[in-house]
């Protein structure tokens, strides 16, 4: 009996350390599930702090990349804006220095037709006025009413006119060959005016014209006056 008794509180106590040890088995199962559950939760939650850190690095680059793409973009659209104002301002300074070079052409072609017409002016008042004396003395000679000396002395004043014009036409076309564009004498009595179309006259092209008057005119050469214009 005692034997048997002894033998089922063995077999409670077998029974009882079983289930201690089940249920230690199961709670240590239980927290190693808990804490494996706990570290995989906390690697997720790392690899998303970790991503969303990398995001947000990422996306800083970018907005750095395009903020220095933008800062590109507006200097290369200020470099060519400033070529453009550049080439603007060198077409504007060529257009002006053109337009000055134009004024002084035409300012030196104007200068130059006012010489021109000075001459041809010139010209033109002495021829006539040796028409209005040649007029005047042919009157004398064909009037009834014209004594016979004044009628003489109309057809020396006459000769004399023409010679004079003859002279001066030869005259200004041999100071022409000497290289000048243009001259026009005017006699005065004995005094000879010689304007020549010049800015500065050497002293060899005045001895020159001096010979031609002298020699064209019989004039002596104190009488020759000669002048620039």
């Amino acid at each position: 009996m005692r034997n048997l008794l002894k033998k089922n509180q063995i077999i409670i106590y077998v029974i009882a350390l079983m289930l201690v040890t089940a249920g230690y088995l199961s709670y240590n199962t239980y927290y190693e599930e808990e804490s494996i559950q706990t570290i995989a939760e906390e690697n997720v939650n790392n690899t998303e702090k970790t991503n969303i850190g990398d995001a947000t690095l990422v996306n800083s680059n970018d907005i750095v990349s395009e903020n220095k793409t933008q800062e590109n973009i507006n200097a290369n659209n200020t470099t060519v804006q400033n070529t453009i104002d550049t080439n603007s301002t060198s077409q504007n300074l060529l257009e002006q220095n053109n337009q000055s070079n134009e004024n002084i052409e035409t300012q030196e072609t104007s200068a130059e037709t006012s010489q021109d017409d000075y001459f041809v002016k010139s010209k033109l008042q002495r021829d006539t006025m040796y028409s209005q004396m040649l007029e005047t003395y042919e009157k004398v000679l064909n009037s009834a009413n014209s004594l016979e000396t004044q009628k003489q002395t109309a057809t020396q004043e006459i000769t004399k006119i023409n010679e004079i014009k003859n002279k001066i036409m030869i005259c200004e076309n041999l100071i022409n060959t000497k290289g000048f564009e243009n001259s026009v004498i005017f006699v005065n009595g004995e005094s000879i005016s010689v304007i020549i179309k010049a800015k500065e006259i050497q002293k060899e092209e005045i001895a020159q014209i001096q010979n031609i008057i002298e020699r064209e005119m019989n004039v002596s050469i104190e009488n020759i006056h000669i002048s620039t214009k």
